[in-house]
């Protein structure tokens, strides 16, 4: 028997205020053939968002609804349908974003995995499942993906694309999983999923990569990343250290992990320092920037970085392109 092809994948959409876009993420998914079911959990929204998901459905029993009266961020909203799912995989999908037909069984005919992940193809907003742009063209291929590889790529190299393979959506294997007790970290708003794969890695998950498209994301100009606060930022220090703190690691992903804890404090100490300057005045942030001497050289090499951005061309856009290329 074939047990990849057998296997079901329970989809969870977290979702706040996604009204115009979440109809596609549930309709695309529930029309995959391995999927179990798919859990919305509308995170408090003040708009239709549940309303729209439910009518989206078109009476599919494979379909919950979960609704949550106060916001808690995305990872406490995944981890409560985490707590329902059924499936053998769970596969996370962002309310505006939609899958491709045949993903899922793309996936689970990949043996020999705890996460299977494929390529992203960035789309505009207006873009649906029914008028996608032509994706560039790749070399099909599996890329077996280690903890020092899957750090690397996501760290910020001078002169070249940041790769942020922290953007993938992999397939999870629930029983591992539930075997390692890992849920999403509830107190971070950004870098969750980055977060999970770092630990799920740790506990040695074998993680691999289509190069195939199967992930179709809306792309925003205005990125996240422009609105996170300095707290977010915090926690995702935070994260990082305790990652750097984990035993049984080997040398080299040890080291990978250090580069990205440097780089989070680095643009952490920025923002913060930003912070007090609104608050407090040029004069009042960089006394308190002296406090700490060692803060001094990253929140400088930051800010002339900023500058030095600033005089560059606006970022190209990423519609039409692919994560991996």
């Amino acid at each position: 028997m074939n047990t990849a092809a057998a296997s079901t994948v329970s989809v969870i959409i977290t979702a706040h205020d996604a009204a115009d876009t979440i109809a596609d993420a549930v309709r695309t998914a529930l029309a995959e053939a391995e999927t179990a079911e798919v859990i919305v959990v509308d995170d408090a929204s003040g708009d239709d968002t549940a309303a729209v998901a439910e009518k989206s459905g078109q009476g599919d029993d494979r379909l919950t609804v979960l609704r949550c009266a106060v916001n808690g961020g995305p990872a406490a909203a995944r981890n409560r349908a985490l707590d329902i799912a059924t499936g053998d995989f769970v596969a996370v999908l962002d309310a505006d974003d939609f899958v491709l037909p045949g993903r899922f069984a793309r996936l689970l005919a990949i043996p020999g995995a705890d996460m299977i992940a494929d390529n992203i193809l960035f789309v505009a907003e207006s873009a649906g499942p029914g008028d996608l742009p032509a994706a560039p063209v790749v070399s099909p291929r599996v890329i077996d993906l280690d903890l020092a590889g899957f750090v690397r790529a996501n760290h910020s190299v001078r002169g070249s694309k940041r790769q942020e393979w922290g953007f993938l959506k992999p397939v999870m294997r629930r029983a591992f999983l539930q075997a390692h007790g890992l849920r999403y970290d509830e107190t971070m708003r950004l870098g969750e999923d980055y977060d999970l794969y770092v630990r799920m890695l740790q506990k040695r998950a074998r993680f691999r990569v289509s190069t195939e498209v199967g992930y179709a994301a809306r792309w925003r100009f205005d990125s996240l990343s422009s609105r996170h606060s300095t707290a977010d930022l915090q926690a995702l220090h935070t994260a990082a250290l305790a990652h750097l703190a984990a035993e049984g690691m080997d040398e080299t992903a040890r080291a990978a992990l250090g580069v990205h804890a440097g780089e989070l404090r680095r643009r952490f100490l920025l923002r913060a320092f930003l912070d007090r300057r609104a608050q407090a005045g040029r004069a009042g942030a960089l006394l308190s920037a002296c406090r700490d001497p060692l803060t001094l050289a990253p929140i400088a090499r930051g800010i002339l970085r900023d500058k030095l951005s600033a005089r560059r061309p606006a970022p190209a856009s990423r519609i039409g392109r692919l994560l991996i290329e």
